[in-house]
C-alpha cells in the first residue's frame, strides 16, 4: 500500500511529523514501513513554461525547435518528442536543473541549433513508464490552460510530498484504503479522524425508472448497490486526482475511471463503472456463471467461465467479472453519456475462487480477497457520485438500486484486563487500556470487570480476545513490554532414554570401524521395496524430481550398498558403512507409518596386519559379532534365526529376533547381487532400532565379584550339518540347571575326516556357584544331565 502523505492530511492532522518520523511510528505500531519516498527525488529549477512557437529542426525530422516563456524569458529549447505542439503549458528544465537519476541540464547545441534546457516526460521527473497516462506515454506530458508560467512544477504538480510504502500483513485488510492508514495513524496520535464528505443535487427522474436490478447469488452478493448518472462529459481529470493516483500507484485513465479508482483507495471499497448504452437492456442481474460461458474482460482476454465463477449480466450476457475484472463490451468510452456505479459486497471466497481461476489479480479483488468494510458500500457510492457530478457535469439521478441481506453489526469481544496482563507478561493500567481502545475508535465499555468491546466492521480483524491484547500491546508499545525471564520450577535438560540409546548405537559402531552414511528417502520405485522387512504399498510422490527420487524408501540397504559400491570403484577395497534413518511403511488406514531403522555394510578386510601376516575378511560372523555387540551394550538378548530373502545368499541369512519377534535380517548379498553392483563378498544387516531401542530393560543389579572360582567342562558333538548351533546351545542351557552360568561356541569342524552331512561343533561350559566352592561331584551330576539331554536330540559324543 503506498500512503501519500499530503492526501493523507485530508483525514488526519500527522501533528507536523517529518514523513521518516511518522514512518518510524507506524513501524512500531506493528505495521512495518518499507520504504519512505520523496516524490519530488531532489529536483531543482524544473518550471512551467509556454510553447509560443514550434518549427521542425532543418536539421533532423524528429526534432523541433521551440521558443519556451519560461515566465522571466522565452528561450529556445529543442525537443524530440512526437507530441511537442505551440500552444500547449509544458514541463521545463533549465540549465542548472537537476532530474531523478543525477541528471542535470545544461545549454547545448543539438544539430547546430541552441538549446536551453528540457521540456520534460513524466517519466524523466522519476514517474514509472506504467503509471503514466497512455495520452502520454509516448511523449511530453501538457500541463492544464491554468498553470501558471513560470512557477514551480514540483509545488504545481504535488510532487512536494513524501509517500509512505506500507507492508501490510494479509489481516490488516482494513489499511489497504487512506481512511484504513487514517484511523491508523489517528489511534497512533490519538487524532480524530476527519471523513469526506458527498454532496450533489439529484435529478427529478428516478435511478429505478432506468434501470432494473437482480440478485440471483445472494450468498456470493449479499449486497449491491447501483446508482445511474447521466449526462456526463468523459474527459481527463484534474491535475490533483491524476497525480494522486499516480502516488498511490495507480494509472490514471478519463474522470470516470478515475474517480472509481481514487474512491478505492480512498475507503478501500471497489467500484464499477458500466456505460449505460451498451448494457442494452436496461438490467443488471448477478448470477453464477454458465458452465463454458464467455467473456472478454478490460484487458482483451476472452476468458471461459466455470459455474461456480461470480459474474454481472445485463440479464443476458456477462458484463462484468464480479470483484474481479469489468467487461470490454460495456467499457466506459470517450462517448460514454449515462453510467452506472457499481458497489457491492462480495464473498471473499467467491472472488478468491474466480481471481485463482483465470490467473487474474486486480486492485478490486486484493481488497474483495481480504473482506472489504460492508459498512463502506453505500458510503463509496455516494462518495464517487459526488465526485462524478463534480468533475463530469453529471445528473445523478435520485435514489439508488439496492439489493440487502447483508448483517452489518458490529462484533462484539469481550476480555478481562487480567487476561491481557497475563499474556503480555506486564501490568498496564486499566485507563490505559480503556485509553487506547478509546484511540482505536472501538466502542468500549467496562461491566463485570470485564471490557466489552464493539469492534468496527472496518476492523474484520478483531475477531477473538488474543486479537485485542495484540491490539493493546502495539499502541502500548512493544518497548514498554518489559524483558523478563518465565516464572518456572527450574528442570534440568537430559537425553530422553531413547536418545540416550541411540548415541550408545552410534559409539558402538564407530568405536567397531564403522563409518556414519547419510543417504536420500527418496528412491526408484524398484529399489523402494528391496531388502524391506515389511512388505507394504509403496508410497510415490505426485511430483518426484527424478524417477530415481519419486517413491518413499521401505529400506536403508539399497542407498547403502549404492555408497559401498561408489568408494569401492574409487578404490577403497574395504569400507564399512552404517546408517540410522526413517523408512516409510504404508499402514491399513492409509496413513504411513515411519520406522527408525539401522543398517550396515561391509566389504573387503576386517583386520589387516601386514606385519603379522594376518588377514581376514568381512563375513557373516564377522557382522553377527558387530551386531551381537551392539545389542549386549544395550542389554538386548537377540537371538538368530535361519532365513531367506531375495537378494541375500540362501545359506549365510538369518533373521534377527527380539523376544520372538522378527525385528531385522542379516546375511551375505547373493552372488548375482554383488555382481550386479561390481563388489566382492559383501555383508548386510537390517533392523527394526525403534523396536530395539523402545525395549523396557529392568533396572541394573549389582553382582559382587566372585569369591569362588568357576569350573570349566568341554563338550565336543557331532551333529547333522543342518542341526543349528543355537538350538543346541539352547538344549544345553536348559539341562544345565542354575549351575550352568555360561555355554559358548568355540570350534567348528567339517573337514574330510568327518562323515558326509555330519559337522562336529565344540562348546565349553561353565559351571558356578555364588555361595560355594563347587565339588567334582556336583559338576559331574549337572554335566551328565546335559550330556543326557544332547543325546535325547541326536547329538553323539566326538571321540
Amino acid at each position: 500500500m503506498l500512503v501519500s502523505i499530503k492526501w493523507l492530511k485530508d483525514y488526519i492532522d500527522t501533528q507536523g511529523l517529518a514523513p521518516a518520523d511518522l514512518g518510524e511510528k507506524i513501524t512500531r505500531s506493528g505495521i512495518e514501513v518499507d520504504a519512505v519516498i520523496d516524490r519530488s527525488h531532489g529536483m531543482t529549477n524544473v518550471v512551467v513554461g509556454y510553447v509560443e512557437s514550434c518549427i521542425k529542426h532543418p536539421e533532423a525530422d524528429k526534432l523541433s525547435i521551440c521558443q519556451v516563456n519560461v515566465g522571466e524569458e522565452t528561450t529556445q529549447i529543442i525537443c524530440g518528442a512526437p507530441n511537442i505542439a505551440a500552444g500547449q503549458k509544458v514541463i521545463v528544465a533549465r540549465p542548472g536543473a537537476n532530474l531523478p537519476g543525477g541528471m542535470k541540464i545544461k545549454k547545448a547545441k543539438l544539430r547546430g541549433e541552441e538549446s536551453n534546457g528540457m521540456i520534460c516526460s513524466l517519466q524523466e521527473l522519476g514517474i514509472e513508464g506504467k503509471l503514466v497516462p497512455k495520452a502520454y506515454a509516448e511523449g511530453i506530458y501538457v500541463l492544464p490552460e491554468d498553470a501558471e508560467v513560470g512557477s514551480d512544477v514540483i509545488a504545481n504538480f504535488n510532487l512536494d510530498d513524501t509517500v509512505l510504502e506500507l507492508g501490510l500483513t494479509p489481516n490488516r485488510a482494513d489499511a489497504m484504503s487512506m481512511l484504513g492508514v487514517a484511523y491508523e495513524v489517528g489511534a497512533i496520535l490519538s487524532e480524530d479522524v476527519k471523513l469526506p464528505e458527498s454532496s450533489y443535487t439529484e435529478a427529478a427522474d428516478s435511478a429505478e425508472s432506468m434501470l432494473t436490478l437482480n440478485v440471483d447469488a445472494p450468498e456470493a452478493n449479499p449486497l449491491y448497490v447501483a446508482k445511474v448518472i447521466r449526462n456526463i462529459e468523459v474527459k481527463e481529470s484534474p491535475m490533483w486526482l491524476q497525480q494522486r493516483l499516480m502516488a498511490a500507484g495507480v494509472r490514471p485513465h478519463n474522470n470516470v475511471v478515475d474517480v472509481t479508482n481514487y474512491v478505492l483507495m480512498e475507503y478501500g471499497q471497489p467500484l464499477h463503472a458500466f456505460d449505460y448504452d451498451s448494457l442494452k437492456t436496461g438490467n443488471i442481474t448477478v448470477r453464477q456463471a454458465k458452465e463454458g460461458e464467455k467473456i472478454t474482460t478490460l484487458d482483451d482476454t476472452e476468458r471461459t467461465l466455470s459455474a461456480h465463477n461470480l459474474v454481472i449480466t445485463n440479464g443476458e450476457e456477462p458484463v462484468a467479472l464480479a470483484g474481479v475484472m469489468g467487461g470490454a463490451n460495456s467499457e466506459v468510452s470517450d462517448s460514454t453519456t449515462t453510467i452506472v456505479i457499481e458497489s457491492a459486497y462480495f464473498a471473499s471466497g467467491s472472488i478468491r475462487q474466480t481471481s485463482k481461476d483465470h490467473g487474474l489479480r486486480s486492485d478490486a479483488s486484493s481488497r474483495y480477497e481480504k473482506g472489504v468494510d460492508p459498512n463502506r458500500v453505500i458510503p463509496a457510492a455516494e462518495r464517487a457520485a459526488s465526485l462524478i457530478a463534480e468533475l463530469a457535469g453529471g445528473e445523478v439521478l435520485a435514489g439508488s438500486l439496492v439489493f440487502d441481506q447483508l448483517d452489518r453489526e458490529e462484533k462484539i469481544v469481550k476480555v478481562s484486563p487480567d487476561f491481557i496482563n497475563t499474556r503480555l507478561g506486564m501490568k498496564i493500567p486499566f485507563e490505559d487500556m480503556m485509553e487506547i481502545l478509546g484511540r482505536l475508535k472501538f466502542n468500549t465499555d467496562a461491566i463485570n470487570g470485564q471490557l466489552v468491546i464493539s469492534v468496527p466492521t472496518r476492523r474484520q480483524d478483531i475477531q477473538i480476545e488474543e486479537d485485542v491484547v495484540e491490539e493493546i500491546a502495539r499502541l502500548y508499545g512493544y518497548d514498554e513490554i518489559p524483558a523478563t525471564l518465565p516464572v518456572t520450577e527450574a528442570a534440568p535438560g537430559g537425553l530422553t532414554p531413547y536418545q540416550e540409546k541411540r548415541r550408545i548405537v552410534r559409539k558402538v559402531l564407530e568405536g567397531a570401524g564403522l563409518l556414519q552414511a547419510t543417504t536420500y528417502s527418496l528412491t526408484s520405485e524398484k529399489s523402494a521395496t528391496q531388502f524391506a522387512l515389511t512388505e507394504t504399498e509403496t508410497t510415490k510422490l505426485l511430483m518426484p524430481m527424478s524417477e530415481e527420487r519419486s517413491t518413499l524408501r521401505q529400506s536403508l540397504l539399497p542407498h547403502l550398498l549404492e555408497s559401498v559400491s561408489y568408494n569401492t570403484a574409487r578404490r577403497m577395497d574395504s569400507v564399512a558403512l552404517y546408517e540410522t534413518g526413517a523408512v516409510f511403511l504404508k499402514a491399513d488406514d492409509e496413513l504411513l507409518n515411519e520406522e527408525e531403522h539401522l543398517a550396515i555394510a561391509m566389504t573387503g578386510l576386517w583386520l589387516d596386519h601386514s606385519w603379522q601376516g594376518e588377514k581376514k575378511e568381512v563375513d557373516f560372523f564377522v557382522l553377527k559379532g558387530i551386531v551381537e555387540g551392539l545389542a549386549n551394550r544395550l542389554g538386548v538378548e537377540l537371538a538368530f534365526e535361519r532365513g531367506q530373502m531375495d537378494g541375500l545368499h540362501p545359506g549365510r541369512t538369518a533373521f534377527i529376533m527380539l523376544n520372538g519377534n522378527r525385528i531385522g535380517v542379516i546375511g551375505q548379498l547373493h552372488p548375482t547381487e554383488q555382481k550386479a553392483r561390481d563388489l566382492k563378498n559383501t555383508v548386510v544387516m537390517e533392523l527394526n532400532l525403534s523396536a530395539l531401542l523402545e525395549v523396557q530393560l529392568d533396572a541394573l543389579v549389582y553382582t559382587p565379584v566372585p569369591r569362588y572360582p568357576s569350573i570349566s567342562r568341554d563338550v565336543a558333538l557331532v551333529l547333522s550339518k543342518i542341526v543349528e548351533a543355537g538350538t543346541i546351545e539352547a538344549v544345553i542351557r536348559n539341562a544345565g540347571g542354575k549351575l550352568l552360568k555360561d555355554v559358548r561356541v568355540f570350534d567348528l569342524y567339517e573337514g574330510d575326516k568327518m562323515e558326509e552331512g555330519k559337522k562336529s561343533v565344540a562348546f565349553s561350559l561353565t559351571y558356578f556357584d555364588p555361595e560355594k566352592t563347587l565339588t567334582d561331584e556336583e559338576v559331574t551330576n549337572a554335566h551328565e544331565k546335559v550330556l543326557s539331554a544332547l543325546t535325547e536330540v541326536g547329538a553323539e559324543l566326538r571321540s
